[in-house]
């Protein structure tokens, strides 16, 4: 199951979209926090903390953070995860991981979450923060989250979802398919593009429940969504 329709207003077939999101995040790492940070109002590296304290990630453990970009919830897993701990941050884009080298993140995979280099059972928590729409099939990367994740391991999984009334999805449009992008464009087209790109996968993004059927078809028990401000959801479930 893809995460959303080709979008053919960017690429007219898989392997172009796979070619063209992966410069975009190269071209635009350098910015890409000071743009998300600001987009979302200076709430998102809080978010991912306290998300990781629900999900009770403590020291000791070993925590992939698949799609970890900048390594924003990758650090934050290293602070509570402690000196006995281990995080590895994974990401397809190269400079993705060049920034999140220089934020203090030192064990750095470049792969995708489709193909996970790692052994079965090799980690306690599996971290996705709000890239799930760029894989190519959800019930395939849940799968893999599973094989690599411990008997009774967690999966935490962020993302933005459109509100369900119409004068929210109206609001958060403008905000994030308009605004946005028109403020990214101060670091250059390519940025101003990729956050056109982020609005437009959030906003034909499968519903909700199409993702808590993949991840339970994936091989997760009890998987469960929170949402918080109308638009963030949470998403957790154990490794069965």
């Amino acid at each position: 199951m893809r995460p959303h329709p080709l979008l053919e207003r960017y690429y007219p077939d898989e392997p172009t979209r796979v070619r063209r999101v992966r410069r975009w995040f190269d071209a635009t790492a350098p910015a890409y926090d000071r743009i998300t940070q600001a987009m979302s109002l200076g709430s998102g590296h809080w978010f991912r903390r306290r998300t990781l304290a629900r999900a009770g990630l403590g020291a000791g453990a070993r925590v992939l953070d698949v799609a970890c970009g900048t390594g924003v919830l990758a650090h934050a897993a290293g602070e509570r995860a402690g000196d006995t701990g281990r995080v590895v941050g994974l990401d397809p884009s190269a400079g993705m991981l060049a920034v999140a080298r220089t934020r203090g993140v030192a064990r750095l995979v470049q792969a995708t979450a489709e193909a996970i280099p790692f052994a079965d059972g090799s980690f306690d928590l599996v971290t996705m923060g709000y890239a799930l729409r760029h894989v190519a099939d959800l019930e395939g990367t849940f799968r893999e989250f599973r094989r690599i994740l411990r008997p009774g391991g967690r999966v935490l999984i962020l993302e933005i979802t459109p509100p369900a009334s119409r004068a929210g999805r109206a609001l958060l449009r403008f905000y994030m398919g308009r605004l946005v992008p028109a403020l990214a464009r101060l670091d250059g087209a390519q940025a101003s593009e990729l956050m056109a790109y982020y609005w437009d996968t959030i906003e034909q993004c499968v519903p909700p429940a199409s993702i808590l059927a993949a991840l339970a078809a994936g091989g997760f028990a009890a998987p469960s969504r929170r949402v918080e401000v109308a638009v963030f959801s949470e998403y957790q479930a154990t490794a069965a």
